[in-house]
């Protein structure tokens, strides 16, 4: 029992990737919709390239959008509307007319005319209410039809036929001016003004409902295509009418109802591609960045990125399938090149994109954009932390998206007009989201602790706290900080390392001299030596300790690990080699033995390519003080000696650094030295 205790104990950090790895494919395939896939790839305008295809079931060609589009909105043009009328009003208009009538021509007109005025008058209400009077005015053609709904009765109507209460005097005037009572006219008019009421009004309800009848009775599919007919050959173009039977036959195979089995079945091969996909970039951590493979933190960090990037396209599809160009893909390269590198960060954007291919629709073009913009963005981004750089590849990248749309769109339609402005839109909006990265970064900063070059830009700055105390306390340690960062970020350029974090951790490389400034020769500003006091064992401790005191302060002010890695590598296992052989000359002469561990810095040595540059820019800044009257040969062999002395000790035996790389460094390091030292060549007199 205690052995397998052990070997979980000793084992836990691959268990813990064997664990990440089981729970990130599993989470993918739970995000994944539930189904089977179409095993063809459908492209508009291209040759069939697979064998003869025959229907395996019955299924129905089904409509465009355009089409069901236009039949709606043909629908919604035709639609009849419905109109109520109300038989009260006619009927108390009527019981009335007498009684007005005698108030507005009076007892004297009534008894010579009144019988006619009376039969005019009824006459005139029964053809102004056959259709009645409306309301309110809706917008139709005059010889529109329209249902009329007395009671439980609908009736077919001319609209124009139903007179509007705006448009009774003109009707009026018509009706009076040919008939012996035109001159009665004013008085028909005031008479006719006072009783009238409108009694027609748009029945809004039954004309909605109605016209969601008729939209829901729409088909959505024409014609249908019977199990076995042949559907495309071989080499044959896919048109128009070949690409509709072919998607809604995708439509019908992936939308099938499933057995449970069946089910399982898609689930199990849904896992293994996930899991083949995510086992490819683990191989390629585990074999070119083993650093990044053994740190399980930024294994971590780059598992939730691509989980985050399949939830984001996963959820917006569910919204809305038009709009999956809108997640920004291209945060996931510019994010992994900002904390790592561009390989990785391309390889890692590659499998993200080939494990969404296999749910979004138009998958190979979706894929083809994706890794191009992708490829883009690792070749465009060089400085994330200067703000232009990222709105320039921004703008490139959303470029290269439409040009590459543009381009599938001729291929497919033949016809530049059959661009869809709306996933170009999705694109622009796309581009705009990759801005977001920015503040992405600082939150991935805080939550997993890493760092990226932005952050590095912000501790370069001297006048951050520790270098401002370090500049009081150290003045001397604060300069060499600066002259070996200088010599540090020209030699990290020269082999495409990186710049700005060795820049950083030159800077800060010596923090642990402000424990004791004045034992470091580069802040005595007097003749006096405490060393003189001190026995070399003392002195050569007090040295060394400035590399626990430095790495206990950068853990103080919450400096990240990789600037700390400066501190703790940049004299590696070398020997303080003044106070060794002061040490080694008073034991001969007394008689005794030394302990040669006693002058050797801990360790552990440089294992990375910028933390060997910045021991070799150290050693060579800090001995070249001690070079009287520099000449170009004397630094050319000074800086030959110094290097070649720490290849010999096995210093770099554990960075990734090359014999031409440090054979490039020392050529900037001469070079940048005697630009310090402003040497010329000397003229003859």
């Amino acid at each position: 029992m205690s052995n397998f205790v052990n070997g979980i104990y000793k084992n836990q950090a691959l268990i813990y990737k064997i664990f990440l790895y089981l729970l990130t494919t599993a989470i993918i395939v739970y995000l994944f919709p539930k189904g089977s896939k179409f095993k063809y790839d459908i492209s508009k305008g291209k040759p069939w390239q697979y064998e003869n295809l025959y229907a395996p079931f019955d299924f129905a060609i089904l409509k465009t959008n355009e089409e069901l589009a236009d039949e709606k909105e043909q629908i919604r043009e035709n639609h009849t509307p419905y109109y109520n009328y109300n038989t009260a009003i006619p009927k108390q208009i009527k019981s009335n007319l007498d009684k007005q009538a005698r108030l507005v021509f009076g007892d004297s007109i009534m008894a010579i005319d009144g019988v006619r005025l009376i039969k005019f008058s009824q006459n005139t209400l029964d053809d102004i209410y056959k259709n009645g009077i409306l309301i309110e005015v809706n917008r139709f053609n005059e010889n529109s039809i329209v249902y009329l709904k007395k009671g439980n009765e609908a009736q077919e109507v001319v609209y124009n036929n139903i007179i509007h209460q705006d448009n009774l005097g003109t009707y009026l005037d018509k009706k009076i001016t040919n008939t012996r009572l035109a001159k009665y006219q004013n008085q028909l008019k005031e008479l006719f003004f006072n009783i009238l009421k409108p009694n027609v009004r748009l029945n809004e309800e039954l004309t909605e409902k109605d016209l969601q009848i008729k939209l829901g009775a729409i088909s959505y599919t024409r014609g249908s295509i019977s199990k076995g007919s042949r559907i495309i050959e071989r080499g044959e173009v896919i048109d128009n009418n070949k690409y509709r039977i072919l998607i809604s036959l995708k439509t019908e195979y992936e939308t099938k109802v499933w057995t449970d089995s069946s089910y399982y079945v898609v689930v199990v091969g849904y896992l293994l591609l996930v899991s083949l996909a995510l086992l490819m970039l683990f191989l390629f951590i585990h074999k070119y960045r083993p650093d990044i493979f053994e740190n399980n933190t930024k294994v971590t960090f780059i598992f939730f990125n691509i989980l985050l990037t399949v939830f984001l396209t996963t959820t917006v599809m569910k919204i809305n399938v038009n709009y999956v160009y809108v997640v920004p893909l291209c945060i996931l390269p510019l994010t992994l090149k900002a904390f790592f590198d561009a390989r990785l960060g391309l390889f890692t954007h590659v499998i993200t994109v080939l494990i969404i291919g296999f749910i979004v629709p138009n998958s190979y073009e979706y894929m083809f954009l994706q890794i191009i913009a992708g490829i883009v963005t690792i070749l465009t981004i060089s400085e994330l932390y200067k703000r232009a750089n990222l709105f320039i590849s921004v703008g490139q990248i959303t470029a290269v998206y439409i040009f590459a749309y543009f381009s599938f769109t001729i291929i497919q339609e033949g016809d530049v007009s059959k661009i869809d402005y709306e996933t170009l839109l999705m694109f622009l909006l796309g581009g705009f989201a990759t801005l977001f990265v920015q503040p992405l970064i600082y939150a991935y900063e805080k939550l997993f602790g890493l760092v990226s070059d932005m952050s590095l830009l912000e501790l370069s700055d001297t006048n951050s706290k520790l270098l401002k105390e370090l500049s009081n306390k150290a003045p001397g340690t604060f300069h060499h900080s600066l002259n070996v960062a200088n010599l540090a970020e020209a030699a990290a350029n020269e082999i495409g390392g990186n710049a700005m974090l060795v820049r950083v951790g030159a800077l800060y490389h010596d923090i642990g001299k402000m424990a004791n400034p004045t034992f470091f020769t580069e802040n005595q500003t007097t003749s006096v030596n405490p060393h003189d006091e001190l026995d070399p064992q003392e002195s050569a401790e007090i040295i060394i300790n400035h590399v626990v005191y430095g790495i206990e302060m950068a853990k103080r002010n919450n400096l990240p690990d990789r600037l700390i890695d400066f501190i703790r590598t940049h004299h590696g296992t070398s020997l303080v080699f003044y106070f060794y052989k002061k040490a080694k000359d008073l034991a001969y002469e007394n008689g005794e033995d030394i302990n040669e561990d006693d002058y050797r810095y801990p360790g552990p040595t440089p294992f990375s390519k910028e933390t060997a540059i910045l021991m070799m820019s150290d050693s060579v800044e800090a001995a070249s003080k001690s070079l009287k009257e520099p000449t170009a040969p004397l630094i050319d062999d000074f800086v030959e000696k110094i290097i070649n002395k720490q290849m010999d000790e096995g210093q770099f035996l554990n960075a990734n650094i090359t014999f031409k790389e440090i054979q490039a460094i020392k050529k900037i390091l001469k070079r940048k030295l005697k630009n310090i030292y402003h040497l010329r060549i000397e003229y003859p007199e």
